[in-house]
């Protein structure tokens, strides 16, 4: 089987980039969402961009963006991938991905069975899924809320795109969940910080030690 690929979205800091890179990462997240800690605004996002060696994918979540700011996104960021965090229809996403040129990942919540269904339907239009729990009723924040799903509902399930696996994933839950769900890919955020939007550099290397990474990003 190939190496489990790991995303450390929420990235505000030049050393929380090269600290992903370092751990072997294969993605790097930046979150355009004023509502979060990890928000960053276009200036901020544009240099920690020109800190990530080649290599590291670099992937801009966006919460129902108007096309006002993923223009000003894509057109000042150097980054790889779009990901769509909000209600965003199949449509939009289309839309979104004929517009941007780039690829893109749409992420849905699940917390029950009735949820898998959105999965499919987002799989036709998108060139990802990110498989993640639900937000609860009145939280202000689509992701990064620290919550895991019942992973048994996703388990050994195959979808036509990639997808990955985020949710509530610390460095001593990711064996588990890779081994229960068969997930190629898991993305973490909340769950190697030191507090809110901040990352540990410690638990990066060890979140993705303990998802099979090694090695890092190559430097050229």
């Amino acid at each position: 089987m190939p190496p489990v690929a790991v995303k450390i979205c929420g990235l505000t800091r030049p050393e929380d980039v090269h600290a992903a890179a370092d751990a072997g990462a294969a993605y790097a997240g930046f979150v355009f969402f004023p509502k979060s800690p990890r928000h960053l605004e276009i200036a901020t996002a544009r240099a920690l961009a020109l800190e990530a060696p080649p290599g590291l994918c670099k992937v801009a979540l966006v919460v129902d963006a108007e096309d006002a700011l993923l223009d000003a996104i894509t057109g000042q960021v150097a980054i790889d991938m779009l990901q769509l965090h909000g209600h965003e229809s199949p449509e939009r996403v289309a839309a979104i991905r004929a517009r941007s040129g780039l690829p893109v990942m749409k992420a849905v919540g699940i917390a029950e069975a009735a949820d898998l269904a959105a999965l499919e339907t987002y799989a036709k239009v998108a060139d990802q899924l990110l498989v993640d729990a639900k937000p609860p009723k009145g939280a202000t924040l689509p992701g990064g809320n620290g919550l895991a799903f019942d992973w048994r509902l996703i388990a050994n399930r195959r979808w036509p795109v990639p997808w990955m696996l985020a949710g509530g994933l610390t460095p001593a839950t990711v064996g588990e969940a890779i081994g229960l769900t068969g997930a190629g890919q898991v993305d973490v955020s909340s769950g190697v910080e030191s507090a809110p939007g901040v990352k540990d550099a410690a638990q990066i290397a060890a979140f993705c030690a303990a998802a099979g990474v090694s090695g890092a990003v190559p430097r050229l």
